[in-house]
């Protein structure tokens, strides 16, 4: 891709006459750029670095307190070895590349728990007693939920009237920004399962791809994902299905729709979620094994309907890899070169069963503008996830702004396509859909520049990375939560009225895992962190004036976090960091010493596992109460991997264990680094 770019203060005048600066002007300014080329030189002098040595990324040992432990890769070649940016980081023999989540905020939980974490060992401390307590907790939750495995699909249903709610709430939300379906085609069949009471058994193939639709569409049901049990019940089931041998009748559009399908309701029902990355990676092998790389144009000829499923599939499968890159830190492993299929047409899904259709102009919105506007930025999204997560990424800041400037341009341009679509008085996008790309675009930019966010303030070099940041987590948190800006509540623009499409949205950040959660609890990470840098660095006699609204984002992600408790969440963690992070504001705010802000700190905690530990104990008699035990009665039993891995999201476990280290796991899961010395 070609890129022609002007210096950022613009171009200078050709036109000045030299003959205007005096003699003594011109040898201080000689002086000075020597004395600058000095400084430049000093801080060069290093060996350069070759793409074989992995950007010269070192290791060394780092412990977070309360027993939490990390293998990191930092490099410190930006500026002379003076500053460190963390590469990767390793936990439980799994590696985060830089576009994952924890790379941004680890550095505000290290810098808390280093403060206060001596003081909760001390037995009069409650707070490692609170964790533990919740964390039994949460098992007892997590196993009445966790369904039987395997577990064979089944004719089951919901009634009528609540799965046509939630094929609603799927068709306008997932669908309108990753397109997997035809509509009319899916309404056909799913109209003619009912009555249940037919005596023909149900096509098992479109029962479970139905099922997977119901599981997403649960996440935007009610305020307290009342149906999560069921919609776990239905991606088992559908994970059995589909572990089942292949057979050549599988080889089919709904059978890559299936799978599909799988991976968005895994991401919101935090099901096996640390593996999308890695299923998204042999789904893409599949498409390739299909053939649905290649454009139908170099294939045998068939219908337009065919074709642009193909199309439109591949598509897809593209945006969930590159998005399970980003989300996991992993390398995408897929370049423009390994295919050659076209973006979909500007077809509507009524188009494609009619005979020899033609597409619309791309100015006319279809049910496919969306998924082609944001195809358009593929490219230039790709080389950032490359950049952020390959194994031999420079990374180096002028290249950040490089790719800053390039992701600016693509979303520009996306905006004023969509703002096109929405100016007339005919379709337009829904605001789920406009929220959703604005935060899918946001969360490259944000990953691209909060690796250099904390960086000293004498370190001006970055200071466009610290604004750019803060002003990209407020814009992401004010699009996820409009309630909690109301300078921008109610101005997104598309259809739909605010009462289910904005209720969508919100839900989606609250009552599912993934995407729209984690960036809403890295966003007010980040803000809080912001405040605390400006009360760290600020200095006077009188108070330091911190703006409105990043303080009112604190109080704002706290009513969330327990919001997000309440609607099953079993990880205490989120809340309990945010509370923490609020709390060092505040004690800052009062100039509190060292001993006070520790009080502070570990009475936050205290008080926030107590609110914790009487909501769990609420899901847990809420579950005896519906019958939902799967037949256990006991903590421990019937725990998978995924439900005793902290890994949730919402915060992980490298911050907060107090296990002891088995002999046989210190490898893996206890190896502590930080970089050596230069």
């Amino acid at each position: 891709m070609s890129h022609v770019s002007e210096p950022i203060g613009g171009r200078s005048s050709a036109t000045s006459p030299t003959s205007q600066i005096s003699s003594r002007d011109v040898e201080a300014m000689k002086s000075r750029i020597r004395q600058l080329e000095e400084q430049l030189s000093k801080a060069t002098q290093r060996p350069t670095q070759s793409s074989a040595s992995v950007a010269q990324q070192k290791m060394g040992t780092t412990t977070l307190p309360i027993g939490g432990a990390i293998c990191t890769y930092v490099d410190s070649q930006l500026f002379g070895g003076a500053q460190v940016i963390t590469r990767s980081i390793i936990h439980k023999s799994r590696m985060f590349g830089q576009s994952h989540w924890i790379n941004g905020v680890i550095g505000v939980c290290r810098d808390i728990f280093e403060v206060f974490e001596p003081r909760i060992r001390d037995e009069a401390s409650g707070v490692l007693s609170g964790i533990q307590d919740c964390k039994t907790l949460a098992r007892i939750i997590k196993s009445r939920r966790t369904p039987s495995w395997p577990s064979p699909p089944t004719a089951d249903l919901p009634a009528k009237d609540v799965a046509d709610e939630l094929v609603d709430i799927y068709l306008r939300t997932s669908e309108t920004v990753y397109r997997v379906l035809h509509i009319p085609t899916f309404r056909r069949d799913y109209e003619a399962l009912w009555p249940l009471v037919s005596d023909t058994a149900p096509d098992m193939a479109f029962l479970v791809q139905l099922k997977l639709v119901l599981a997403i569409g649960a996440t935007g049901y009610d305020e307290q994902f009342s149906l999560r049990a069921c919609a776990n019940k239905w991606v088992y089931e559908a994970q059995t299905w589909l572990s089942a041998p292949a057979c050549k009748d599988r080889r089919s559009i709904q059978f890559l729709q299936t799978n599909i399908l799988l991976l968005v309701a895994r991401e919101l029902l935090n099901i096996s979620l640390d593996t999308i990355w890695i299923s998204a990676g042999a789904l893409i092998r599949t498409a390739v094994y299909w053939g649905l790389h290649r454009d139908p144009a170099h294939l045998l000829k068939g219908t337009v309907f065919v074709a642009e499923m193909r199309r439109r599939l591949w598509n897809t499968i593209l945006e969930l890899t590159l998005h399970s890159s980003i989300a996991s830190g992993g390398p995408p492993l897929i370049s423009i070169c390994d295919f050659d299929t076209t973006p979909p047409g500007n077809f509507d899904d009524d188009q494609l069963v009619a005979e020899a259709p033609v597409p619309k102009p791309e100015d006319e919105f279809t049910q496919m503008s969306i998924a082609i506007a944001l195809r358009k930025t593929f490219a230039v999204r790709l080389v950032i996830v490359k950049f952020l997560n390959d194994l031999g990424s420079n990374g180096t800041y002028g290249e950040t702004l490089r790719l800053d400037a390039e992701l600016r341009a693509a979303y520009k341009v996306l905006c004023q396509t969509l703002q096109r679509h929405n100016s007339g008085t005919g379709p337009s996008a829904s605001r789920f859909a406009i929220r959703a790309i604005d935060c899918l675009m946001l969360r490259y930019l944000l990953s691209l520049h909060f690796p250099f966010f904390a960086m000293p303030s004498q370190e001006t070099a970055y200071a466009f990375s610290r604004k750019l940041v803060v002003e990209t987590s407020l814009k992401i948190w004010c699009a996820v939560h409009p309630s909690s800006c109301p300078s921008i509540a109610g101005t997104y623009p598309g259809h739909g009225s605010a009462s289910s499409d904005q209720n969508d949205f919100t839900r989606f950040a609250t009552c599912g895992s993934g995407f729209f959660r984690v960036v809403s609890l890295q966003t007010s990470l980040l803000i809080a962190t912001e405040l605390c840098i400006q009360l760290q660095e600020e200095e006077g006699l009188g108070p330091v004036p911190l703006r409105p609204d990043l303080l009112s984002v604190l109080d704002d992600a706290k009513e969330w976090s327990l919001r997000v408790i309440e609607a099953g969440e079993t990880n205490v963690k989120g809340y309990l960091i945010i509370c923490l992070v609020a709390a060092k504001v505040e004690g800052l705010r009062r100039g509190l010493a060292e001993d006070q802000m520790i009080g502070l700190l570990v009475k936050t905690a205290e008080d926030a596992e107590a609110k914790c530990l009487t909501m769990l104990q609420e899901l847990v008699a809420q579950g005896q109460a519906d019958g939902i035990t799967n037949g256990l009665d006991q903590p421990g039993l019937n725990i998978t991997p995924e439900s005793m891995d902290e890994w949730d999201l919402m915060m992980t476990d490298v911050l907060l264990n107090q296990s002891t280290v088995e002999p046989m796991n210190w490898m893996f899961n206890e190896i502590s680094l930080v970089p050596l010395p230069q």
